[in-house]
């Protein structure tokens, strides 16, 4: 049985107890540029996403994922539409760790939880808690040329779990990563979500990552962009990224971004 559902109007990411939605997305558009001369990014984009829900943003390069996700970040505003995110300003972790150089990664923490308010006697307690909560004990006084890769996403995830938001936006954290790396990561994504009861909203290329780690996969049509078919993905976790359902499902998702790409060549 397919697990494809087509996008729907009603509010899709409602919770199903009738509470509010974490984010909810309303017949948002996007351009850049003058009007009537400028460049169309997003169409008509509505979209909800629920309390706890794990959503992954899915569409070829271009196609204004990244761009939705800045919307909702509150890094710029739509051109028609609005954007709710009623628990406050979400925490966003972009695809470059962007951490401070001269700063240990305890400090990069630090400061985030300086901005959220939190007491200077109670900083450092709390970032060697989130550096523990993201498997690296003892990072604290690491510098960031000592660590790896996967190290500094990780000491980025904490930063932004340190802003106290419910919501986390993600914009391919993981893209940079080799493969065992990205592996390992998502299943401390997958971890620190379900502990935590994140609402998480993350914009990916990879199909097999988006349908590994999300309860609900949007696929955006090529540019401008518009919700063109949603997937809910009924499988338990922890998933593996090898498993044979994982890789079904991956199939048929590919084959529908293949043909929104085939669409945008054609005009």
């Amino acid at each position: 049985m397919s697990l494809a559902l087509t996008a729907s109007a009603d509010a899709p990411g409602a919770d199903a107890t009738g509470g509010a939605p974490a984010v909810r997305i309303s017949h948002v558009h996007k351009s850049f540029g003058r009007p009537g001369a400028g460049t169309h990014v997003l169409d008509d984009v509505t979209l909800d996403v629920a309390p706890g829900e794990f959503v992954t943003l899915l569409g070829a390069s271009g196609c204004g994922k990244s761009t939705l996700l800045n919307l909702v970040a509150g890094l710029d505003e739509p051109t028609r539409g609005s954007i709710e995110v009623p628990g406050g300003r979400p925490a966003l972790m972009f695809q470059e760790h962007a951490l401070f150089p001269w700063l240990t990664a305890g400090k990069n923490i630090e400061l985030a939880l300086r901005l959220n308010g939190v007491p200077r006697a109670e900083r450092r307690a709390e970032a060697e808690r989130l550096l523990e909560l993201v498997r690296l004990n003892g990072a604290y006084g690491k510098r960031v040329h000592e660590l790896s890769g996967g190290m500094r996403q990780r000491v980025a995830m904490a930063r932004a779990l340190a802003q106290g938001s419910s919501v986390l936006l993600m914009d391919e954290p993981f893209a940079a990563l080799d493969a065992i790396t990205r592996d390992v990561l998502h299943e401390e994504i997958t971890r620190i979500w379900q502990e935590r009861r994140l609402t998480v909203l993350f914009v990916t290329h990879n199909v097999r990552e988006a349908v590994r780690l999300a309860q609900r996969v949007v696929l955006l049509s090529s540019r401008p962009g518009r919700v063109a078919r949603e997937w809910r993905i009924d499988l338990p976790q922890p998933r593996r990224i090898e498993s044979a359902r994982v890789a079904d499902l991956s199939v048929e998702i590919t084959e529908h971004l293949r043909g929104e790409i085939r669409r945008h060549a054609q005009h």
